[in-house]
């Protein structure tokens, strides 16, 4: 099933994901502009687009070995990160907002097409089987008295494997300039939303830990990838469950205000932001 496909599936249901989660604590205005009012962002951060572009070309990878056994050769995934990438830019409405390591489109096809090349010799799956690539996954949302709510918890999962262990591991692929920190990893809700998912679909116990790797694409000028490991346990999946309940009340009654942080630079609301 295509992503696409899939999202609309999930979607039909009614839902919070845990972008909206991310975007409600990190600032609950942003979430109020995206996601009640629907208002359409100013400016497009370059970040956004050449990251999706990288996804795209990482699931076609995987999801042809998965479903294939096929290798993909690099040279079709370059032709395909810059046709997507080309197509996303060169269509969208909204002005791109460029960066240092990308000042313009070509720059940023051919330094996507470095990181393809790193994330093509870097990737080993000996003793690895693929569980699922861009899996879709939907799971009742609780309070934190055990109530059941009307929403669903949906959520993709980059990638999904077992080790030669029988142990899962859950991958997210990232494109970033800068490193991540161990305690950013250990602290990421991402990995503990996916740990919901997975542990309320069944593919692990209720009490299982569940191994996470963060597979990170630096943007360099010699890239290179870099994994960060961690790991997310029942009380973890609880503790989330409290915060996705405490987020839910918060929204339902209207609790919307600023916030700064690092993410103001490339925010596409600061214009109405500035005059709320």
């Amino acid at each position: 099933m295509l992503k696409s496909q899939a999202l609309q599936e999930l979607k039909q249901e009614l839902h919070i994901s845990h972008s909206q989660i991310f975007v409600y604590l990190h600032c609950s205005l942003k979430y109020q502009f995206m996601y009640v009012e629907a208002i359409p962002p100013a400016r497009l951060s370059i970040a956004l687009s050449f990251g999706s572009a990288i996804h795209v070309c990482e699931e076609k990878y995987y999801r042809s070995l998965m479903d294939k056994n096929y290798l993909e050769p690099l040279n079709i995934l370059e032709e395909l990160f810059a046709d997507y990438l080309s197509l996303e830019l060169d269509h969208s409405d909204i002005p791109v907002i460029y960066k240092k390591e990308a000042p313009n489109k070509d720059s940023a096809i051919e330094l996507g097409k470095k990181l393809l090349k790193v994330f093509y010799e870097s990737v080993d799956l000996t003793g690895i089987q693929i569980i699922g690539v861009e899996l879709p996954l939907s799971a009742k949302l609780y309070t934190p008295e055990g109530e059941a709510t009307e929403l669903n918890l949906i959520g993709m999962i980059d990638l999904l494997l077992r080790d030669q262990n029988g142990e899962l591991i859950v991958i997210d692929h990232k494109t970033a300039a800068k490193a991540k920190s161990q305690s950013a990893v250990d602290e990421d809700m991402q990995f503990t939303a996916y740990s919901y998912l997975l542990a309320a679909n069944k593919y692990v116990f209720p009490t299982a830990d569940i191994n996470c790797r963060m597979d990170v694409l630096r943007k360099l000028k010699k890239p290179k990838i870099e994994y960060y490991y961690t790991v997310r346990t029942a009380s973890d999946r609880k503790r989330f469950s409290k915060i996705a309940s405490m987020v839910l009340t918060a929204i339902e009654s209207r609790i919307f205000m600023p916030q700064k942080s690092w993410m103001c630079s490339d925010c596409g609301y600061t214009d109405v932001c500035s005059k709320w």
